[in-house]
């Protein structure tokens, strides 16, 4: 994706983020998919808790979760797991949403919130145990 392109995608998502967006959308996100995130895609909480068997997260192991918008899946996941976790994505309104609701959770300290493009990670290579992302390369 050029950089342009990105650029408004961030804008687009900065919009959807927003607090008011989140709060009116958790009933029908809850209704379709099962969890009440802020999701952005079409995890459901089933194929959320299948992808959480094949991980196999422990208590010491870091999650990446690569375009998280506002926190699904990586944070459910750390929770589920006791894992921590860096979840990532190219707004700053999808990462505060994130803070909220890892903090929301008890789950500040294992939590890092990143805004990045999937393109252009800040991380070594061998930084994670784990890495999921969940809608991102539609």
């Amino acid at each position: 994706m050029p950089i342009r392109e990105e650029a408004e995608m961030a804008g687009i998502y900065n919009r959807r983020f927003r607090s008011e967006v989140q709060d009116a959308g958790h009933v029908a996100e809850h209704e379709a998919t099962g969890s009440d995130y802020g999701a952005n895609g079409y995890l459901t909480k089933a194929q959320a808790d299948e992808l959480l068997a094949h991980l196999g997260l422990q208590t010491d192991d870091l999650l990446l979760d690569i375009g998280s918008g506002a926190g699904w899946p990586g944070l459910y996941l750390a929770h589920r797991s006791g894992c921590r976790v860096v979840v990532s994505d190219l707004t700053v309104a999808g990462m505060a949403q994130a803070r909220r609701r890892a903090t929301d959770d008890g789950m500040r300290t294992r939590t890092t919130s990143v805004v990045a493009s999937a393109r252009h990670l800040p991380f070594r290579p061998d930084s994670f145990d784990a890495i999921v992302h969940a809608d991102v390369l539609c």
